[in-house]
Protein backbone atom coordinates (compact mmCIF):
# COMPACT_ATOMS: atom_id res chain seq x y z
CA UNK A 1 0.00 0.00 0.00
CA UNK A 2 1.23 3.48 -0.87
CA UNK A 3 0.10 6.90 0.36
CA UNK A 4 0.93 10.38 -0.84
CA UNK A 5 -0.24 13.77 0.43
CA UNK A 6 -1.17 16.06 -2.44
CA UNK A 7 -2.08 19.21 -0.51
CA UNK A 8 -2.61 20.57 3.01
CA UNK A 9 -5.19 23.28 3.64
CA UNK A 10 -4.05 26.71 4.92
CA UNK A 11 -4.81 27.33 8.63
CA UNK A 12 -5.79 23.68 9.02
CA UNK A 13 -4.34 20.18 9.29
CA UNK A 14 -6.73 18.94 6.58
CA UNK A 15 -4.96 17.01 3.82
CA UNK A 16 -5.89 15.74 0.38
CA UNK A 17 -4.09 12.56 -0.52
CA UNK A 18 -4.20 9.26 -2.33
CA UNK A 19 -3.96 5.68 -1.08
CA UNK A 20 -2.95 3.09 -3.65
CA UNK A 21 -3.87 -0.57 -3.10
CA UNK A 22 -3.85 -3.58 -5.38
CA UNK A 23 -7.64 -3.25 -5.71
CA UNK A 24 -7.64 0.43 -6.63
CA UNK A 25 -6.82 4.00 -5.72
CA UNK A 26 -8.61 5.73 -2.81
CA UNK A 27 -8.69 9.56 -2.84
CA UNK A 28 -8.58 11.04 0.66
CA UNK A 29 -10.23 12.24 2.77
CA UNK A 30 -12.58 9.30 2.34
CA UNK A 31 -15.67 7.91 4.04
CA UNK A 32 -16.01 4.11 3.99
CA UNK A 33 -19.47 2.47 4.00
CA UNK A 34 -19.79 -0.29 6.57
CA UNK A 35 -20.51 -3.75 5.17
CA UNK A 36 -20.44 -5.68 8.44
CA UNK A 37 -21.13 -9.19 7.15
CA UNK A 38 -20.05 -8.56 3.56
CA UNK A 39 -23.13 -6.48 2.81
CA UNK A 40 -23.81 -2.77 3.17
CA UNK A 41 -27.34 -2.98 4.53
CA UNK A 42 -30.08 -2.37 1.93
CA UNK A 43 -27.56 -1.42 -0.79
CA UNK A 44 -26.33 -3.64 -3.61
CA UNK A 45 -22.74 -3.72 -4.82
CA UNK A 46 -23.93 -2.30 -8.18
CA UNK A 47 -25.39 0.75 -6.43
CA UNK A 48 -22.29 1.12 -4.27
CA UNK A 49 -20.10 1.28 -7.36
CA UNK A 50 -22.22 3.01 -9.99
CA UNK A 51 -24.42 5.38 -7.98
CA UNK A 52 -22.64 6.03 -4.69
CA UNK A 53 -19.13 5.44 -6.12
CA UNK A 54 -17.75 4.00 -2.89
CA UNK A 55 -13.98 3.67 -3.27
CA UNK A 56 -13.60 1.24 -0.34
CA UNK A 57 -15.95 -0.62 2.02
CA UNK A 58 -15.56 -2.28 5.42
CA UNK A 59 -16.02 -5.84 6.60
CA UNK A 60 -16.13 -6.97 10.20
CA UNK A 61 -13.77 -9.71 11.33
CA UNK A 62 -15.90 -10.80 14.30
CA UNK A 63 -19.08 -11.24 12.25
CA UNK A 64 -17.40 -12.79 9.19
CA UNK A 65 -15.48 -15.22 11.42
CA UNK A 66 -18.76 -16.45 12.91
CA UNK A 67 -20.80 -16.34 9.69
CA UNK A 68 -20.24 -17.47 6.95
CA UNK A 69 -17.05 -18.69 8.64
CA UNK A 70 -13.43 -18.99 7.57
CA UNK A 71 -13.83 -22.26 5.69
CA UNK A 72 -16.41 -20.78 3.31
CA UNK A 73 -14.42 -17.57 2.83
CA UNK A 74 -11.24 -19.52 2.10
CA UNK A 75 -13.01 -21.77 -0.42
CA UNK A 76 -14.50 -18.69 -2.10
CA UNK A 77 -11.04 -17.14 -2.52
CA UNK A 78 -11.57 -14.40 0.05
CA UNK A 79 -14.19 -11.76 0.72
CA UNK A 80 -13.70 -9.87 -2.57
CA UNK A 81 -14.64 -12.98 -4.56
CA UNK A 82 -17.37 -14.05 -2.13
CA UNK A 83 -19.30 -10.77 -2.39
CA UNK A 84 -18.40 -9.75 -5.95
CA UNK A 85 -16.48 -6.59 -5.04
CA UNK A 86 -13.30 -5.65 -6.92
CA UNK A 87 -12.45 -2.47 -5.03
CA UNK A 88 -10.54 -2.18 -1.73
CA UNK A 89 -11.86 -3.63 1.54
CA UNK A 90 -10.81 -2.77 5.10
CA UNK A 91 -11.54 -5.14 7.98
CA UNK A 92 -11.55 -4.21 11.64
CA UNK A 93 -10.12 -6.73 14.10
CA UNK A 94 -13.30 -7.45 16.05
CA UNK A 95 -12.03 -5.53 19.09
CA UNK A 96 -15.03 -3.20 19.18
CA UNK A 97 -17.50 -6.10 18.89
CA UNK A 98 -15.78 -7.88 21.77
CA UNK A 99 -15.96 -4.59 23.72
CA UNK A 100 -19.70 -4.47 23.09
CA UNK A 101 -20.08 -8.03 24.45
CA UNK A 102 -18.99 -6.98 27.94
CA UNK A 103 -21.43 -9.35 29.63
CA UNK A 104 -20.12 -12.44 27.84
CA UNK A 105 -16.41 -11.94 27.26
CA UNK A 106 -13.19 -12.21 29.24
CA UNK A 107 -9.92 -10.45 28.46
CA UNK A 108 -6.56 -12.02 29.33
CA UNK A 109 -2.96 -11.49 28.34
CA UNK A 110 -3.45 -14.26 25.78
CA UNK A 111 -6.45 -12.67 24.05
CA UNK A 112 -10.19 -12.15 24.24
CA UNK A 113 -12.51 -15.04 25.08
CA UNK A 114 -16.11 -14.41 24.04
CA UNK A 115 -19.44 -16.09 23.44
CA UNK A 116 -21.04 -15.95 20.01
CA UNK A 117 -24.13 -13.76 19.85
CA UNK A 118 -25.55 -16.35 17.43
CA UNK A 119 -25.43 -19.61 19.36
CA UNK A 120 -23.53 -18.94 22.59
CA UNK A 121 -20.48 -20.97 21.52
CA UNK A 122 -17.14 -19.92 23.00
CA UNK A 123 -14.27 -18.53 20.93
CA UNK A 124 -10.87 -16.94 21.51
CA UNK A 125 -9.39 -14.05 19.55
CA UNK A 126 -5.63 -13.62 19.91
CA UNK A 127 -3.42 -11.04 18.22
CA UNK A 128 -2.05 -13.82 16.03
CA UNK A 129 -5.24 -15.59 14.99
CA UNK A 130 -6.93 -12.27 14.21
CA UNK A 131 -4.14 -11.66 11.67
CA UNK A 132 -4.67 -15.18 10.30
CA UNK A 133 -8.41 -14.58 10.08
CA UNK A 134 -7.90 -11.36 8.13
CA UNK A 135 -5.45 -13.17 5.84
CA UNK A 136 -8.28 -15.60 5.02
CA UNK A 137 -10.77 -12.76 4.57
CA UNK A 138 -8.25 -11.14 2.24
CA UNK A 139 -8.88 -7.49 3.09
CA UNK A 140 -6.57 -4.87 1.62
CA UNK A 141 -6.21 -3.20 5.03
CA UNK A 142 -6.41 -5.15 8.29
CA UNK A 143 -6.50 -3.87 11.86
CA UNK A 144 -4.65 -4.92 15.00
CA UNK A 145 -6.54 -6.57 17.86
CA UNK A 146 -7.17 -4.01 20.59
CA UNK A 147 -9.41 -3.36 23.55
CA UNK A 148 -11.81 -0.48 22.99
CA UNK A 149 -12.26 1.20 26.37
CA UNK A 150 -15.51 3.08 27.10
CA UNK A 151 -15.23 6.86 27.05
CA UNK A 152 -16.20 6.98 30.72
CA UNK A 153 -13.47 4.59 31.94
CA UNK A 154 -11.40 5.75 34.91
CA UNK A 155 -7.66 6.24 34.60
CA UNK A 156 -6.70 2.98 36.27
CA UNK A 157 -8.83 0.93 33.86
CA UNK A 158 -7.60 2.92 30.85
CA UNK A 159 -3.98 2.41 31.93
CA UNK A 160 -4.39 -1.34 32.27
CA UNK A 161 -6.32 -1.53 29.00
CA UNK A 162 -3.66 0.36 27.06
CA UNK A 163 -0.93 -1.92 28.42
CA UNK A 164 -2.90 -4.91 27.15
CA UNK A 165 -3.50 -3.30 23.73
CA UNK A 166 0.21 -2.46 23.38
CA UNK A 167 1.20 -6.03 24.25
CA UNK A 168 -1.31 -7.43 21.75
CA UNK A 169 -0.08 -4.99 19.10
CA UNK A 170 3.53 -6.14 19.40
CA UNK A 171 2.44 -9.75 18.93
CA UNK A 172 0.08 -8.98 16.05
CA UNK A 173 2.63 -6.84 14.21
CA UNK A 174 5.26 -9.57 14.57
CA UNK A 175 2.86 -12.25 13.30
CA UNK A 176 1.76 -10.08 10.37
CA UNK A 177 5.38 -9.72 9.29
CA UNK A 178 5.93 -13.48 9.59
CA UNK A 179 2.96 -14.42 7.37
CA UNK A 180 1.98 -13.86 3.75
CA UNK A 181 -1.24 -12.94 1.87
CA UNK A 182 -3.23 -15.85 0.45
CA UNK A 183 -4.79 -14.53 -2.74
CA UNK A 184 -2.06 -12.75 -4.72
CA UNK A 185 -2.73 -9.18 -3.55
CA UNK A 186 -0.88 -7.30 -0.85
CA UNK A 187 -2.33 -6.48 2.57
CA UNK A 188 -1.51 -3.63 4.94
CA UNK A 189 -1.66 -3.71 8.76
CA UNK A 190 -2.83 -0.70 10.80
CA UNK A 191 -2.14 -0.39 14.56
CA UNK A 192 -4.82 1.36 16.64
CA UNK A 193 -4.19 4.21 19.09
CA UNK A 194 -6.13 3.74 22.33
CA UNK A 195 -5.86 5.56 25.66
CA UNK A 196 -9.43 6.65 26.37
CA UNK A 197 -9.75 10.40 27.18
CA UNK A 198 -6.39 10.72 28.94
CA UNK A 199 -3.88 12.85 27.00
CA UNK A 200 -0.78 11.20 28.47
CA UNK A 201 -2.07 7.74 27.53
CA UNK A 202 -2.98 8.84 24.02
CA UNK A 203 0.49 10.37 23.58
CA UNK A 204 2.16 7.21 24.84
CA UNK A 205 0.11 5.04 22.49
CA UNK A 206 0.74 7.29 19.49
CA UNK A 207 4.51 7.36 20.10
CA UNK A 208 4.60 3.57 20.40
CA UNK A 209 2.63 3.13 17.18
CA UNK A 210 4.66 5.72 15.27
CA UNK A 211 7.81 3.76 16.14
CA UNK A 212 6.51 0.68 14.30
CA UNK A 213 6.48 2.48 10.94
CA UNK A 214 3.33 0.64 9.81
CA UNK A 215 1.84 1.62 6.43
CA UNK A 216 -1.07 3.41 8.13
CA UNK A 217 -2.44 4.10 11.61
CA UNK A 218 -5.86 4.17 13.22
CA UNK A 219 -7.41 6.07 16.11
CA UNK A 220 -9.89 3.99 18.11
CA UNK A 221 -11.88 4.27 21.30
CA UNK A 222 -13.59 7.58 20.43
CA UNK A 223 -17.28 8.38 19.99
CA UNK A 224 -17.97 5.82 22.74
CA UNK A 225 -19.56 8.08 25.35
CA UNK A 226 -17.18 11.02 25.70
CA UNK A 227 -18.18 14.62 24.74
CA UNK A 228 -17.49 15.64 21.15
CA UNK A 229 -15.01 18.32 22.21
CA UNK A 230 -13.02 15.72 24.13
CA UNK A 231 -12.95 13.53 21.03
CA UNK A 232 -11.60 16.43 18.96
CA UNK A 233 -8.94 17.12 21.60
CA UNK A 234 -7.78 13.49 21.51
CA UNK A 235 -7.59 13.57 17.70
CA UNK A 236 -5.41 16.68 17.82
CA UNK A 237 -3.07 15.15 20.41
CA UNK A 238 -2.67 11.93 18.46
CA UNK A 239 -2.27 13.49 15.02
CA UNK A 240 0.52 15.74 16.29
CA UNK A 241 2.50 12.52 16.85
CA UNK A 242 1.41 10.06 14.17
CA UNK A 243 3.58 10.31 11.03
CA UNK A 244 2.22 12.72 8.45
CA UNK A 245 3.31 10.53 5.53
CA UNK A 246 0.95 7.70 6.55
CA UNK A 247 -2.88 7.69 6.35
CA UNK A 248 -4.77 8.27 9.60
CA UNK A 249 -8.02 6.39 10.10
CA UNK A 250 -10.57 7.53 12.69
CA UNK A 251 -12.69 4.50 13.52
CA UNK A 252 -16.47 4.60 13.88
CA UNK A 253 -17.06 8.36 13.45
CA UNK A 254 -19.62 9.77 12.86
CA UNK A 255 -22.05 12.60 12.07
CA UNK A 256 -21.37 14.88 9.08
CA UNK A 257 -20.14 17.56 11.50
CA UNK A 258 -17.85 15.03 13.24
CA UNK A 259 -16.39 14.08 9.87
CA UNK A 260 -15.68 17.69 8.89
CA UNK A 261 -14.06 18.42 12.26
CA UNK A 262 -11.95 15.26 12.01
CA UNK A 263 -10.76 16.18 8.50
CA UNK A 264 -9.85 19.65 9.80
CA UNK A 265 -7.63 17.92 12.39
CA UNK A 266 -5.74 15.76 9.89
CA UNK A 267 -7.84 12.60 9.60
CA UNK A 268 -7.84 10.88 6.20
CA UNK A 269 -10.24 7.93 6.58
CA UNK A 270 -13.52 7.47 8.46
CA UNK A 271 -16.35 4.95 8.73
CA UNK A 272 -19.66 4.78 10.55
CA UNK A 273 -22.96 2.89 10.43
CA UNK A 274 -24.85 6.16 10.94
CA UNK A 275 -25.79 6.91 7.30
CA UNK A 276 -27.39 3.48 6.82
CA UNK A 277 -28.68 2.88 10.35
CA UNK A 278 -30.22 6.34 10.74
CA UNK A 279 -31.46 6.20 7.16
CA UNK A 280 -33.39 3.00 7.85
CA UNK A 281 -35.15 4.91 10.63
CA UNK A 282 -36.10 7.84 8.42
CA UNK A 283 -33.26 10.31 9.10
CA UNK A 284 -31.77 11.82 5.96
CA UNK A 285 -28.63 13.97 5.91
CA UNK A 286 -28.35 16.77 3.34
CA UNK A 287 -26.09 19.73 2.65
CA UNK A 288 -28.85 21.98 4.05
CA UNK A 289 -29.62 20.00 7.18
CA UNK A 290 -31.27 16.90 8.59
CA UNK A 291 -34.72 15.66 7.52
CA UNK A 292 -36.98 13.29 9.45
CA UNK A 293 -38.88 11.71 6.59
CA UNK A 294 -41.68 10.51 8.86
CA UNK A 295 -42.72 14.09 9.63
CA UNK A 296 -46.11 15.16 8.25
CA UNK A 297 -44.56 18.31 6.76
CA UNK A 298 -43.24 16.22 3.84
CA UNK A 299 -46.63 14.63 3.03
CA UNK A 300 -47.39 16.97 0.11
CA UNK A 301 -43.86 18.12 -0.76
CA UNK A 302 -43.35 16.87 -4.31
CA UNK A 303 -39.90 18.40 -4.78
CA UNK A 304 -36.95 16.02 -5.35
CA UNK A 305 -35.69 14.19 -2.30
CA UNK A 306 -32.47 16.22 -2.44
CA UNK A 307 -32.10 18.72 -5.30
CA UNK A 308 -28.35 18.90 -4.58
CA UNK A 309 -27.96 15.13 -4.32
CA UNK A 310 -25.79 13.06 -6.62
CA UNK A 311 -27.60 9.71 -6.61
CA UNK A 312 -30.38 8.39 -8.81
CA UNK A 313 -32.85 8.29 -5.89
CA UNK A 314 -32.23 11.97 -5.08
CA UNK A 315 -33.34 13.04 -8.55
CA UNK A 316 -36.19 10.60 -9.20
CA UNK A 317 -38.17 10.40 -5.94
CA UNK A 318 -40.02 13.16 -4.14
CA UNK A 319 -40.03 13.84 -0.42
CA UNK A 320 -43.74 13.05 -0.36
CA UNK A 321 -43.21 9.64 -1.93
CA UNK A 322 -40.36 8.70 0.40
CA UNK A 323 -42.43 9.78 3.42
CA UNK A 324 -45.31 7.64 2.14
CA UNK A 325 -42.96 4.63 1.91
CA UNK A 326 -41.75 5.12 5.48
CA UNK A 327 -45.19 5.52 7.06
CA UNK A 328 -46.36 2.49 5.04
CA UNK A 329 -43.47 0.39 6.34
CA UNK A 330 -42.13 -0.34 2.86
CA UNK A 331 -38.62 -1.83 2.56
CA UNK A 332 -37.97 0.45 -0.40
CA UNK A 333 -37.94 3.40 2.01
CA UNK A 334 -34.90 1.95 3.78
CA UNK A 335 -33.13 1.30 0.49
CA UNK A 336 -33.73 4.84 -0.80
CA UNK A 337 -32.65 6.43 2.48
CA UNK A 338 -29.49 4.32 2.73
CA UNK A 339 -28.44 5.11 -0.84
CA UNK A 340 -29.16 8.81 -0.35
CA UNK A 341 -27.25 9.06 2.95
CA UNK A 342 -24.21 7.17 1.68
CA UNK A 343 -24.23 9.31 -1.45
CA UNK A 344 -24.30 12.43 0.71
CA UNK A 345 -21.44 11.25 2.94
CA UNK A 346 -19.28 10.41 -0.07
CA UNK A 347 -20.14 13.74 -1.70
CA UNK A 348 -19.29 15.58 1.55
CA UNK A 349 -15.74 14.17 1.72
CA UNK A 350 -15.32 14.70 -2.02
CA UNK A 351 -16.24 18.37 -1.56
CA UNK A 352 -13.86 18.59 1.41
CA UNK A 353 -11.07 17.24 -0.79
CA UNK A 354 -11.88 19.77 -3.52
CA UNK A 355 -11.74 22.69 -1.08
CA UNK A 356 -8.47 21.45 0.43
CA UNK A 357 -6.95 21.43 -3.06
CA UNK A 358 -8.44 24.88 -3.79
CA UNK A 359 -7.06 26.29 -0.54
CA UNK A 360 -10.37 27.48 0.97
CA UNK A 361 -11.24 24.45 3.11
CA UNK A 362 -11.39 26.28 6.46
CA UNK A 363 -14.03 28.82 5.41
CA UNK A 364 -16.07 26.15 3.60
CA UNK A 365 -15.92 23.77 6.56
CA UNK A 366 -17.02 26.44 9.05
CA UNK A 367 -20.11 27.18 6.95
CA UNK A 368 -20.86 23.50 6.29
CA UNK A 369 -20.79 22.51 9.97
CA UNK A 370 -23.59 24.99 10.61
CA UNK A 371 -25.56 23.81 7.58
CA UNK A 372 -25.34 20.05 8.16
CA UNK A 373 -26.41 20.29 11.81
CA UNK A 374 -29.56 22.31 11.00
CA UNK A 375 -32.91 20.49 11.45
CA UNK A 376 -35.20 20.97 8.47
Amino acid sequence: MKFKVEATAPDSNARAGEITTDHGVIPTPIFMPVGTVGSVKAVTQKELKEDIDAKIILGNTYHLYLRPGLDILHKAGGLHEFIGWDRPILTDSGGFQVFSLASCRKLTDEGAMFQSHIDGSRHMFTPENVVDTQRIIGSDIMMALDECTPGTADYAYARKSLDLTKSWLERGWRHFNETEPLYGHSQAFFPIVQGCVYPELRKEAALHIASLDAPGNAIGGLAVGEPAETMYEMIEIVNDILPSDKPRYLMGVGTPANILEAIDRGVDMMDCVMPTRNGRNGMLFTANGIMNMKNKKWADDFSPLDPEGSTWVDRHFSKAYVRHLFVSGEILAMQIASIHNLGFYLRLVEEARKHILQGDFKDWKTEMVIRVTHRL
